[in-house]
């Protein structure tokens, strides 16, 4: 029996794939092993967002060289995706496997077994395998599934793939190619099977969420998921990935919000506050628009966990419209926002634009609004306190040296509870009576 080793770098939807791919390799026999010394195959779902998801999977596909100089080491995802036009592939990768072809990862496995075996009778090396399509050409939504998660309590469920945006920084929709939607009656069985294995909580993620059916010739779209998903017995809490503003009308707002299993925790993609940048950046939206969308949502559920992403020293940010990003971020109050410096992609418009801010400056900004960001978290969280939430115990850790119980209420708290029996897997309803129940 073969021992394989499989690694994830970035996303939700990565995390999601390379479970799957988990579970293709132990349905064919596999024996799955940590990623260590002693593996015969190591898998590295890689990553290509920024030029330090680049740096990280080179890394992780070095290090399976050196854990075992004779193991088949594959890499598979975004990284060689973005990587399909050069001639020459690190020579420590052996396979190379890109989007849209992991749900072959078997047959690629065995193949490449028969070449080795073929080589080694020939008393010749076998060559490089590699396996990646012309991601923005193809219509097909990549049929991967899992039955169960590592997380018991939680899965992730991939239900859509590919970007039509094309925001100016962005690398990846040519990694990923265009939008591509999973069947609804496909998604549904996937989250019966989930319940059925005792999963109470399932995330609805994709590459551009939002877009989820814009594909299909028939009506069908984000909404309709949501309520078809609603309807599965034994899942208790229903989440969704990252959202485009656009998407947030009154009827989406209204309608999600009479779902009782709907968790009052929403991130919105932001990027900036400034309508200058917002533009440059291929955003389509303004932040007067984004405001609204927040105030909607706000509306609907009373007070939503609202999340974002900001990106600061996107080329041509002066200190005017950074200031202008900031007071924005103020505003809307978020209950947590990631900021991220800019990175030059190589392909985007981004990166040949004028103006490029210099990594110190983008240092201090992200600085900034780091601190504004733990204000409005503490902000946010304190107004919790002596109220009543329902959590999700998840695990059991250690918290400033004890014991606890710990999971997530619906707004994505994570609490701590001090309880003596375990309760994972169980919804129970606490009262959060100070700061140090709720854990960062």
């Amino acid at each position: 029996m073969k021992k394989a080793a499989l690694h994830n770098l970035g996303c939700k939807v990565n995390a999601y794939e390379t479970e799957a791919m988990q579970e293709m390799l132990e349905k064919a026999g596999y024996e799955i092993v940590p990623f260590k010394e002693g593996a015969d195959i190591y898998i590295i779902n890689t990553c290509t967002v920024t030029n330090i998801a680049d740096r990280k999977s080179r890394q992780m596909l070095h290090r399976a060289r050196k854990l075992n100089p004779d193991a088949v080491v594959v890499a598979a995802g975004c990284y060689v995706q973005a990587q399909e036009e050069k001639q020459e592939t690190d020579p420590c990768i052996d396979i190379v496997i890109g989007n849209n072809k992991k749900q072959d990862l078997i047959a690629i496995l065995e193949e490449h077994w028969k070449k080795q075996n073929e080589s080694k009778i020939a008393e010749s090396k076998p060559g490089e395998t590699k396996e990646v399509i012309d991601i923005n050409h193809t219509k097909e939504y990549e049929a991967l599934k899992v039955s169960r998660t590592g997380e018991h309590t939680r899965a992730y469920i991939k239900v859509q793939d590919g970007c039509n945006q094309f925001c100016s920084y962005c690398i990846i929709p040519y990694a990923r190619g265009r939008v591509r939607s999973r069947r609804k009656e496909d998604v549904v069985d996937e989250v019966r099977r989930l319940a059925d294995h005792g999963c109470l909580e399932v995330v609805l993620t994709g590459i551009h969420l939002s877009s989820y059916g814009v594909d299909f010739e028939e009506k069908e779209d984000l909404l309709s998921l949501i309520q078809a998903v609603h309807e599965v017995e034994g899942i208790k809490r229903i989440r969704l990935g990252s959202l485009e503003p656009r998407i947030i009308t009154e009827e989406f707002a209204q309608s999600i919000a009479s779902l009782e299993k709907m968790c009052p925790h929403f991130h919105l993609s932001l990027q900036s506050g400034c309508d200058q940048t917002l533009k440059r950046m291929n955003r389509r939206y303004t932040s007067a628009e984004y405001y609204e969308k927040c105030m909607l949502l706000r509306k609907y559920f009373g007070q939503p966990a609202l999340t974002t992403d900001v990106i600061v020293g996107f080329p041509g940010e002066t200190e005017e419209e950074f200031g202008e990003s900031k007071a924005f971020v103020e505003k809307v109050g978020f209950y947590e926002t990631h900021i991220f410096k800019y990175s030059k992609r190589h392909g985007t418009k981004a990166a040949v634009m004028e103006n490029q801010v210099p990594e110190q400056v983008k240092a201090v900004r992200s600085d900034i609004l780091l601190k504004l960001n733990e204000e409005n978290r503490r902000r946010f969280e304190e107004s919790f306190l002596g109220r009543e939430v329902e959590v999700l115990v998840e695990e059991e850790a250690e918290v400033n040296g004890k014991k606890v119980q710990v999971g997530h209420t619906k707004e994505y708290m994570k609490i701590a509870l001090d309880r003596n029996e375990n309760l994972q897997n169980c919804i129970v309803k606490v009262e959060i009576e100070n700061d140090l129940q709720i854990i960062h």
